[in-house]
C-alpha cells in the first residue's frame, strides 16, 4: 500500500475531481479538500473503489479567516504528509466590477491569493524540512493579460503565475528536493462555463473548451517532472504568445469586447 498522500484543494467538482482520479491512478493517496462534504465522500468513495487507495476528507471554506492555518493543523493531525499539494481552488465572478457584491470580490482574493499562498508557505516548509515535495498551484491563462468582466479573477491569477514562478527559481536554487508548478488552463468543460452564482453564462467556441481530465493530466505531469509552468493544449499556447506581443492595452480591449459578446450571447 503507497505511503505517499496528495492534497487537492477544490477536490469535489470539476478539474479537481479529475487531479484526484490522475493522482489515485499514480498511486496516491488523497487528502480531498472543499466546502461540500457529501460531495467529497462520494469522490473520495470513488477513488477508493477504482483505485483502492486511502482518502482523507476535510471539509473546509477556504474564504474563511485563518482557513489555510486551521486546515494544515487538521491535517498534521491525521498523522500524514503532504508529497504534493495542489492548490485548484479558486472563485470567478463575471460581470462589471461595480456590480458584483464587494464581498464576493473578498472572498475570490481569499480562496484564489490568501489561501493559495497560505497553504504554499505552510506545506512548502514542511517539504524543506523533510528534503522532498511538489507544489502545483492553478492560475490560468487570465493570468498573462487584464480580462474585462473578470478584473479581479485574472489580476489574482496573475498573481498566482508570477508568485508560483518566483517560487520555483528560489526552490530551484535552494536544491531541497522541492518544486512548484504553475498551471495555466484556459475555458475547460466545468461550471466555470455556466454557473448561475459566477454571473452571466460565457459563450465559447467548443474548438477552445479544454478536457477537464487533460488539464489535470497535463498539470500533474508537469508537477512530477518538476516544471515551472505548462499551459495545456497547443492552441492555448499559439495565442497566448500572440497575447504577449501586443500592446496589453489593445489586447484588453480586444478581450473586453470579445467577453461582453461571449456573456450576451
Amino acid at each position: 500500500m503507497s505511503t505517499q498522500w496528495a492534497l487537492v484543494t477544490g477536490a469535489s467538482d470539476g478539474i479537481g475531481v479529475e487531479f484526484c482520479r490522475e493522482l489515485a491512478g499514480r498511486g496516491y493517496n488523497l487528502i480531498l479538500v472543499a466546502r461540500r462534504e457529501a460531495k467529497l465522500h462520494d469522490v473520495a468513495e470513488a477513488m477508493t473503489t477504482a483505485h483502492g487507495v486511502q482518502t482523507r476528507v476535510v471539509p473546509c471554506d477556504l474564504a474563511a479567516p485563518q482557513a489555510a492555518e486551521g486546515l494544515h493543523q487538521q491535517v498534521r493531525a491525521l498523522g500524514v504528509e503532504v508529497d504534493i499539494l495542489v492548490n485548484n481552488a479558486g472563485l470567478l465572478f463575471n460581470g462589471f466590477f461595480d456590480e458584483i457584491e464587494l464581498r464576493k470580490q473578498q472572498d475570490l482574493l481569499a480562496v484564489n491569493v490568501v489561501a493559495l499562498t497560505s497553504l504554499t508557505h505552510l506545506f512548502t516548509n514542511d517539504m524543506l524540512a523533510r528534503g522532498s515535495g511538489r507544489i502545483l498551484n492553478v492560475a490560468s491563462t487570465a493570468a498573462w493579460i487584464g480580462l474585462p468582466q473578470q478584473d479581479v479573477y485574472s489580476a489574482s491569477k496573475a498573481y498566482v503565475l508570477s508568485f508560483t514562478l518566483a517560487l520555483a527559481d528560489e526552490l530551484a536554487h535552494k536544491n531541497r528536493g522541492v518544486t512548484a508548478t504553475a498551471l495555466n488552463p484556459s475555458f475547460t468543460a466545468t461550471k466555470m462555463l455556466s454557473n448561475p452564482e459566477q454571473g452571466p453564462t460565457l459563450s465559447v467556441p467548443s474548438m477552445l473548451v479544454l478536457k477537464p481530465e487533460d488539464v489535470a493530466r497535463a498539470g500533474i505531469e508537469a508537477c512530477l517532472r518538476g516544471k515551472a509552468i505548462v499551459t495545456p493544449g497547443l492552441s492555448n499556447r499559439l495565442t497566448m504568445g500572440m497575447v504577449q506581443l501586443a500592446p496589453k492595452k489593445w489586447a484588453t480591449a480586444l478581450l473586453g469586447r470579445a467577453y461582453r459578446r461571449g456573456q450576451a450571447s
